[in-house]
């Protein structure tokens, strides 16, 4: 009978932490400071990403064509970030791109998968630093497209208006990105969560070493009531 107990009890631990990490939620990027106009000079924005009542400081440096920190058109509510198992990118904030070359996005402490959703990046040859997963794609504020991941996903050549989400499995501080020129193309980013400090089990542990503490208890109470 506590043998079933203990089973059943890590099963359940582990269906939840499951069903946890299908149904992740993507906290994204408030993109802070006064809206840049198109043809900006700067190479530099800020934004925060709020992860419950932590809050992460996110920081993109490189060429900047526009950016829009709050208002104006919501380039993010087409299917081609609503195919995927993530939340789209809620507001209408977008770091927007027209110059080729390298871009930097910088986090203040270690996140946990980031993601990025991208939005007509027409024709454009894109190389990351790191491996990803393409967790969303389809049609878009200016049209369809398809795109064509390389050999290693950790680059894609997109042919027409191609707009989806890209996420990156891991830990990170930091993605670093080239791109090339073309009209205009835009961003924003999002993480899983923030990374635990050494030490610090995650939720899903900690759910299973309640539940197999509750097991121990259970499994020593019934031994002092045979015993007695």
């Amino acid at each position: 009978m506590t043998t079933k107990f203990a089973a059943a009890a890590f099963a359940a631990a582990t269906l939840a932490a499951a069903g946890s990490a299908n149904a992740a939620t993507v906290s994204w990027a408030d993109w802070t400071g006064d809206a840049l106009p198109i043809n900006t000079a700067a190479t530099h924005a800020d934004g925060t990403i709020t992860v419950g009542s932590d809050v992460v400081d996110v920081a993109y440096d490189g060429a900047i064509w526009f950016t829009q920190t709050n208002g104006g058109a919501d380039y993010w509510a087409d299917n081609g970030y609503t195919q995927g198992v993530v939340n789209r990118p809620t507001g209408s904030d977008i770091v927007a791109l027209n110059a080729g070359g390298q871009k930097t996005i910088t986090f203040s402490q270690a996140v946990v998968d980031p993601y990025i959703a991208f939005t007509s990046w027409n024709g454009n040859v894109v190389n990351f630093s790191a491996p990803f997963t393409v967790v969303s794609q389809g049609c878009g504020y200016w049209g369809c497209g398809s795109f064509s991941v390389n050999g290693t996903s950790t680059g894609f050549t997109g042919s027409g208006e191609v707009h989806g989400v890209l996420q990156f499995q891991g830990t990170f501080t930091s993605i670093t990105f080239t791109d090339t020129s073309e009209g205009w193309h835009g961003f924003t980013v999002g993480i899983g969560g923030i990374a635990q400090p050494p030490g610090v089990p995650e939720p899903a542990t900690w759910a299973m070493m309640i539940l197999g503490f509750g097991a121990a208890g259970s499994v020593l109470r019934r031994r002092r009531t045979v015993a007695a």
